[in-house]
């Protein structure tokens, strides 16, 4: 039987074949019997929680995106907005051409109960143009929590004027739990796209048929190496990813004392007058305060023990070098956050002057932004 009568996998989008148990895509014969059939590895990914590495570059995602500028549709941009700076698909418009773009902030249940989601989607509009996008409109969800989907749904019935659909984002921003929210809510759940919390569960395109005959697309997630989560183990990554609404944490910090978030991050400050710096990051993630002047000595002593994730001193001897990001917080009348990729974000208040030096592995993300909240 050939891959193309086999067809593909309903959960991650790869050709099916009952050949090789190594390569992706594999299903064993008797799979073939059922009305949804998924490979193996979306099978472990569903039921088990296990991911296995599949031989899929950069380039195979950046293909498969290429190919929506020579279409007529509509681009639908997920970010996860606790991550926005670590979600953000950088150079969207060179993949979608002259197409509209919605942008679609995934995981609003996470931020703080009380915030304006107004004041939000203004926030995400100035940062979307200042990274050169203007989409048609901004739509604040929660895939998991099935919030506003059916205003989402609104917005792209009346935004594709019979155009197919493009899901697009990088690696874990809820792109298929969105799409099975949307089949869930509204018909065709046996569908169910392949979900997890590691990079590249979709494997290629997987088309969901429309009443009108055109059809909703959801694409791979593009890794983004920018992120923490990709210098860690999986056990460390689902201790690191928010699961439920965020508390803000607060700390009145003097000048030469150090915050370590685990054993990822540490946050000095440097010199400045008493202010409090605000932690947004997991509930659950151990933060320790101490003396700036001991700071060194206690990363060497409990990093991957005291100090996690990472989780075992093998662990953070495998994590990359610490590297010095520093940062000058002006006095000013505007909240500004501090964002490590991945993680979280610190936010000052801007009352006070405030120099700041983060140390983050290299090759992560760290960045100054206007305040979200």
């Amino acid at each position: 039987m050939t891959e193309q009568s086999i067809g593909t996998c309903a959960g991650c989008g790869i050709a099916i074949q009952t050949e090789d148990a190594k390569k992706p895509g594999y299903a064993p014969a008797s799979a073939l019997d059922r009305k949804v059939v998924i490979c193996q590895r979306c099978f472990r990914i569903k039921h088990y929680n296990e991911v296995a590495p599949v031989a899929m570059g950069d380039d195979d995602f950046l293909k498969i995106l290429h190919g929506i500028g020579s279409t007529e549709s509509l681009v639908v941009m997920v970010v996860d907005i606790f991550d926005f700076q670590g979600s953000w698909l950088r150079g969207l418009p060179r993949f979608v051409g002259n197409n509209p773009i919605l942008l679609v902030g995934n995981k609003v249940d996470l931020l703080p109960k009380n915030i304006n989601l107004n004041r939000v989607r203004n926030w995400m509009q100035h940062e979307a143009k200042e990274r050169g996008l203007r989409p048609e409109d901004i739509v604040l969800i929660s895939a998991q929590k099935g919030q506003h989907i059916d205003e989402l749904l609104r917005r792209i019935g009346e935004l594709r004027k019979g155009r197919d659909v493009y899901i697009v984002g990088v690696t874990n921003v809820g792109k298929s739990t969105m799409i099975n929210r949307i089949l869930h809510d509204y018909g065709a759940a046996e569908l169910e796209i392949t979900t997890s919390p590691f990079p590249g569960t979709t494997l290629d395109k997987i088309e969901i048929p429309l009443e009108d005959g055109r059809s909703i697309f959801d694409t791979p997630g593009i890794i983004n190496r920018d992120q923490i989560g990709h210098m860690i183990s999986p056990a460390d990554l689902r201790k690191i990813t928010p699961k439920s609404r965020i508390n803000a944490k607060v700390y009145q910090l003097e000048d030469e004392q150090t915050l370590f978030l685990g054993g990822l991050v540490r946050i000095d400050f440097v010199r400045g007058p008493k202010q409090p710096f605000v932690i947004y990051v997991d509930n659950d993630l151990y933060i320790h305060r101490t003396k700036l002047e001991k700071a060194d000595d206690v990363l060497q002593k409990h990093h991957g023990t005291l100090l996690v994730p990472p989780t075992g001193e093998e662990a953070a001897k495998a994590l990359p070098p610490f590297v010095k990001h520093t940062f000058k917080v002006k006095q000013s009348q505007i909240p500004t956050d501090i964002v490590i990729s991945g993680l979280g974000w610190v936010t000052l208040q801007g009352k006070h002057e405030a120099n700041v030096v983060v140390h983050a592995p290299k090759g992560v993300s760290v960045g100054m932004r206007r305040g979200l909240i």
